[in-house]
């Protein structure tokens, strides 16, 4: 694989991860707008989300289950995971072209990227 279409795909993976998320965090947005009404909710006090929605099973769930809020949740995981796949791509492309020295600094990168996503603390 050269570095011009290693390019080429990892802007397709960044590109489609940023559009597929806004398509599903707006489809949710404007579904939990319809049906909760568009009142102005008084953000004066934080109150954290559903825990239920605070783990990727629990957002499925919510999602299967009919939750306009899971369908917002699901789109800013989707967000999320856009850079983790795009390491991932390249991982996969180095790899592919022998480059030992890049694939083990990329894994190292996606550990350290897997880390911060579950939350654990360097």
């Amino acid at each position: 694989m050269t570095d011009e279409r290693m390019d080429e795909w990892i802007g397709r993976v960044l590109r489609g991860g940023v559009i597929l998320s806004a398509v599903v965090t707006l489809a949710g947005g404007v579904w939990h707008t319809a049906k909760r009404g568009a009142g102005v909710p008084d953000l004066r006090v934080f109150r954290p989300g559903p825990a239920e929605l605070r783990s990727v099973p629990g957002v499925l769930r919510g999602v299967a289950a009919g939750h306009s809020t899971a369908l917002i949740q699901l789109g800013l995981l989707l967000l999320i995971a856009t850079p983790f796949a795009r390491v991932a791509l390249a991982a996969a492309a180095f790899a592919t072209q022998r480059d030992r020295t890049y694939v083990v600094i990329t894994l190292i990168v996606m550990a350290v990227l897997a880390a911060s996503l579950a939350g654990i603390n360097s």
